[in-house]
């Protein structure tokens, strides 16, 4: 499993259904991470990975879509569920989508039901769900597995080939990668760093195709 940071360990409280103690990201004391440490992950070495998988969007047609489609534009990857503390996020993605889409920015979500089982919906509940309660505009895509052996090949690229600092294990719900307008995975932030953090919204900025 990935380490994670102290700040994580608590801010998983946060979710409804503490995870079981095996699933628990490590806890670090907080006298071995820095303030910054505990906001977001430091920016890795360059890596030539790029993504270029298929996936099929969360309608009753199974649209498929290839993310080289979104070649040009800079993303935000993130792993999503309905019923977690950090659900409210899905305000601010639609915040930061809103702000940013004419620039070449999109939001790609995917739900997951990996952690504390806080995505059960069908995916017509859940297109009910974000449109309803967050009036989503951003793509939605069809529930995943993050982690362990049956890994989708998105998250098994996102977390097992990419550079340091950013691979490794999903520790819970709205783990987000920024990826450039190139297709390469350039940053990871953790749950608690919200998507209108100053932290991930300069590093957004700073990989926009019109920056």
């Amino acid at each position: 499993m990935r380490p994670t940071n102290f700040l994580l360990a608590l801010s998983l409280l946060a979710c409804e259904g503490t995870p079981p103690a095996a699933e628990q990201p490590e806890r670090v004391t907080p006298t071995t991470a820095s303030p910054a440490a505990n906001q977001a992950t430091p920016t890795p070495a360059p890596n030539d990975v790029v993504l270029n998988q298929q996936v099929k969007l969360l309608d009753l047609d199974g649209t498929t879509k290839n993310l080289t489609d979104y070649r040009g534009k800079a993303l935000l990857v993130v792993n999503t569920a309905s019923e977690c503390g950090f659900t409210p996020q899905y305000a601010e993605l639609q915040e930061l989508y809103g702000k940013y889409k004419d620039r070449g920015f999109e939001v790609i979500a995917f739900p997951s039901n990996d952690f504390g089982g806080q995505e059960p919906g069908t995916p017509e509940q859940i297109d009910a769900f974000v449109h309803s309660e967050y009036a989503v505009e951003f793509p939605m895509f069809e529930k995943v597995i993050t982690k362990g052996a049956d890994k989708d090949p998105l998250y098994r690229t996102l977390t097992e080939q990419t550079g340091e600092g950013i691979k490794g294990e999903i520790a819970w719900n709205f783990t987000k990668f920024l990826v450039d307008p190139q297709g390469r995975v350039v940053r990871r932030f953790e749950p608690p760093v919200t998507p209108l953090d100053p932290t991930l919204i300069t590093a957004l900025e700073q990989v926009l195709p019109d920056a």
